[in-house]
Order: structure tokens, then C-alpha cells, then sequence
């Protein structure tokens, strides 16, 4: 997941690891003659939460380009590339690979923009808001009916698994400094074995895991599709859930609903393997955002603590307040309320202010 990036219009670009830089530098300067770059522009475009970080560069054409940095052996580019041709085949909009180095975890790309999603939609209207999420869905269903899934890993038990274990593991035990009791731990066993059995039930098509807004970018055609990396076989709703439960924005229920109608409405007509019910599906996504959201909770945590990026941790009220409101609406879930109070009481008992 990307939790933050940068916008710095001209930004120096900075190493910790001179022989890289000097990598970079001979890398760049062959790319440079090929697909006349300007090297001296080279400024920060963006970050991840990761070790992979994002350059841009002006182009002899007047235009610019992008430049992953993903240094091995944290990160590699393998599945970027590969999902990257599995949309494109899809007729995403993704950005076209120009050049990569993938044993060094350079790769030159398209540049789809500055424009975010999330930009956009907190200066919308509610018209131009319903206008951008509705293309954001006829994509979704588009990748979803078109793209080859059956070469990307199964968003299986045992990493559905590892992800919820993040939540006690890093929110609850090191954020908090709870320790559970082992009825407390069985109440969590529980809720775990229910969600990913939900999780598990679903019909499977290519997931993305971070369809939100900071993922999209407005483009022609639009939207652009961004970090698909992590990208594997998984349940029908996920993405759908990300899409309307964002890390970093918040909509009325009534307007998930609409979305989600109009999503459902949508996928049974290109043939994708919905429930029949709608209800049905509207459960299993909520349980499936419920996963995901615990997940969130642990991930933002351990930025903070692990990998010194506190920011991170002022979203989690948001997350806190979905938790509640998906637990106390299912009574197999409801349990789950009494493990989330003593870390949450006050911020999800007065509501959080949506966006």
C-alpha cells in the first residue's frame, strides 16, 4: 500500500548507498540517450511505505518520465512487470514500461500525471465525485472480467492470516501496550477464522489490493492505475471494499450503498460471478473490509514503530471507526468490539468526521 506521497515540485534526489548511486547514474545515462531524457532534471516524484521510491525526469520531447527505484534485495520489480502486462492486456491504463533493469530494480516508465484521484474528489462537487467513482468502477469491472489471474499468487489462508495477525501483533501490543488474555486471544482466533472463511467462500478474479484513490490518477483515458505490484488471485469484493472503505477518505453510507448497487448492478452484466443477493454481497464486503482494515491498523502501527513514520498512526481513528461499525452490525462479529474499545473508546464513540 502507498500511505503517503511526496509532491515536492523539484525535490534533490538524495542516496544512502553511494555504489547505487553510481548504478543509477551509468543506468541513467544509457536510458538518456535512448529515450532522450535530461538527466539534471531528476527531482523526487514520489514515495512509498516501502524501500521503492519514484523519480521524474524531464524528456528532450517536452514531456516527462518516471524512474522506479526499488533496490534489491528489499524490493523487486519481477511483479510490477508482470502485472503491468497482465492490465495493459486488460485494457487498463497503466503506465507503459520503457525500460527496465530488473537483477538492479530500475525501470523507466510513463508518466500518467501529477492528478490524483484523491486529489480531485476533495475539491468535487458531489456530481464530479459520482462522476470519478463511476469510472473508477467501470474500470474495476473491467479488470476484473478481462484480466488473467491464474498466474499471480492466491490471496490464500495463510497470508489472509499473517495480515490479521499484524493487528495484535503491531496495534494492539506495541501501539498500545495490551496484552491479551488467552480467552481475549480466543475471542480473536475467532473473529479471525470467520473472516477469512468469508474471505475464502468468494469467487476469485486478479486483485488489485490498493484500488483507493491515491492509486488512480486522472488520465486519458481515465482512470490510470498505479501500484498493482502486490497484485494476486483473491476475492471478488477486495477491491471493491478499498475502493469505497479508503485508507485516507471517507464517504455516508448511503453513497458507499449507491456505489456498491451500481458496482453489483455492473458486474453481474459482464458475467462476474457476484452474489446473486446483493445483501449477501453487501456482507461479504463489509467482512472483507473489516480484514482489511484490521490489517491497515497493524501496517500504519508498525510504520510508526518499526520504520519511524508516525504520521501514519493519525489515520487510525478512521479504521477504528469502520471496525466498530461493521462488528456491532454482525452479531458473529460483535465480539470483536470488546478486544477494540480500550484502544479506540473515545475516538469511535463520538463518530469520525467522514473525509
Amino acid at each position: 500500500m502507498r500511505p503517503s506521497r511526496s509532491n515536492p515540485a523539484m525535490s534533490p534526489v538524495s542516496w544512502t548507498d553511494p555504489a547505487r548511486e553510481q548504478a543509477f547514474a551509468q543506468w541513467l545515462a544509457e536510458q538518456s540517450g535512448t529515450h532522450g531524457l535530461r538527466p539534471e532534471t531528476l527531482r523526487i516524484a514520489s514515495a512509498d511505505a516501502s524501500f521503492r521510491r519514484y523519480l521524474r525526469l524531464d524528456a528532450i520531447d517536452g514531456g516527462t518520465r518516471i524512474v522506479m527505484d526499488a533496490p534489491p534485495p528489499q524490493e523487486d520489480c519481477r511483479p510490477f512487470v508482470q502485472v503491468a502486462g497482465l492490465l495493459a492486456d486488460a485494457g487498463l491504463h497503466v503506465p507503459q514500461l520503457l525500460a527496465c533493469d530488473l537483477e538492479r530494480g530500475f525501470v523507466l516508465l510513463e508518466d500518467l500525471g501529477t492528478r490524483l484521484y484523491l486529489d480531485a474528489l476533495r475539491e468535487a462537487d458531489d456530481a464530479q465525485a459520482d462522476s470519478l467513482m463511476r469510472q473508477a468502477i467501470d474500470a474495476l469491472v473491467q479488470l476484473q472480467s478481462r484480466a488473467d489471474a491464474s498466474s499471480l499468487a492466491p490471496y490464500d489462508e495463510a497470508l489472509l492470516t499473517r495480515e490479521l495477525e499484524l493487528f495484535p501483533t503491531w496495534c494492539v501490543e506495541r501501539e498500545h501496550g495490551i496484552s491479551w488474555s488467552d480467552a481475549e486471544r480466543a475471542i480473536w482466533q475467532r473473529i479471525s477464522r470467520r473472516l477469512i472463511d468469508s474471505a475464502l467462500a468468494q469467487p476469485t478474479v486478479l486483485v488489485h489490493r490498493d484500488w483507493m484513490p491515491r492509486n488512480l490518477m486522472l488520465a486519458s483515458p481515465n482512470p490510470g492505475v498505479l501500484d498493482f505490484q502486490d497484485a494476486v488471485r483473491g476475492p471478488i469484493s477486495y477491491d471493491v471494499a478499498s475502493m469505497l472503505r479508503d485508507a485516507f477518505w471517507s464517504w455516508d453510507e448511503p453513497r458507499e450503498i449507491d456505489w456498491a448497487v451500481r458496482y453489483w448492478q455492473q458486474a453481474r452484466a459482464a458475467g462476474l460471478p457476484v452474489d446473486a443477493d446483493f445483501g449477501e454481497f453487501w456482507r461479504q464486503l463489509e467482512w472483507m473490509g473489516l480484514q482489511r482494515h484490521l490489517k491497515v491498523l497493524g501496517i500504519f502501527c508498525r510504520l510508526k514503530h518499526r520504520d519511524g513514520k508516525p504520521k501514519y498512526a493519525g489515520d487510525l481513528p478512521r479504521f477504528f471507526a469502520y471496525a466498530i461499525k461493521v462488528a456491532t452490525r454482525y452479531a458473529p462479529l460483535a465480539p470483536l468490539v470488546r478486544l477494540i474499545e480500550p484502544m479506540s473508546g473515545s475516538l469511535t464513540n463520538t463518530g469520525f468526521t467522514l473525509r
